[in-house]
């Protein structure tokens, strides 16, 4: 069965256009755990563009459902996860002029370092999950960095036209099944919408989706509640 994690960053993006407290992140996360959500999701930036410390903690103190936590791996990061010891830890590339995290971590460059930082959040109890790319070479180097999870990024799926999309298909069902096969758990994010999961799901059962801006788009709409039982209906039909 494929769980739903669902991303809240983009509530603390709409609230700190107007710079004061609504809408609220954690009430949105709270909706989203009611409605059928197995966790949630939120990216500490370290520019704080959108959720703050005050939010990691208080999302921590619902304890409930898999609160994860990306980051990216710095001396600062790491050291909000041990004090907060979220259940995971999603580590993620970062860069101040992105608008959104643009691809996976490069192993190639800072493999070393990512052992290191997984090795030091699994002591402190954190479960930890690397972002990357569906890339052969870059998949291939994931078991010798200790993480036990691989969030697929689906962003090249998600923005592709015609015979890509096909392309990138494959692309992620390749990267899944060798994570299987070495004994990590393949979860997929990025981009991800009612429209584009089915043929995601339909070549390989992920464990669990990452999804936050779809969700959250629709749920200015219709209210968290339903967006999210409108992507678990998506998620779970035939």
């Amino acid at each position: 069965m494929t769980e739903l994690s669902v991303n809240v960053d983009h509530v603390a993006t709409l609230r700190q256009a107007r710079g004061g407290t609504e809408p609220d992140p954690i009430e949105a996360a709270i909706l989203a755990l009611d409605a059928g959500a197995s966790g949630i999701t939120v990216h500490l930036r370290e520019d704080r563009r959108h959720i703050q410390d005050h939010d990691v903690t208080r999302l921590r103190a619902l304890r409930r459902g898999v609160m994860n936590l990306e980051m990216a791996l710095t001396d600062e990061m790491v050291g909000v996860a041990l004090e907060v010891k979220p259940e995971r830890a999603t580590l993620v590339p970062e860069k101040r002029q992105e608008l959104t995290t643009e691809g996976g971590l490069d192993l190639e460059r800072h493999g070393d370092r990512i052992r290191e930082g997984c090795a030091r959040l699994q002591r402190a109890g954190i479960e930890v999950s690397l972002f990357l790319d569906p890339d052969p070479a870059t998949i291939e180097k994931a078991p010798a960095t200790g993480a036990t999870i691989v969030e697929i990024h689906t962003g090249a799926y998600a923005n592709a036209k015609g015979g890509a999309v096909d392309r990138e298909l494959q692309r992620i069902r390749a990267a899944a099944q060798e994570l299987t096969r070495l004994g990590i758990a393949p979860h997929a994010g990025h981009g991800l919408s009612v429209a584009n999961i089915r043929p995601l799901l339909r070549l390989h059962p992920f464990g669990e989706l990452a999804i936050g801006h779809s969700i959250v788009s629709r749920a200015v709409l219709v209210g968290m509640k339903r967006a999210v039982r409108e992507m678990l209906d998506a998620i779970n039909s035939p």
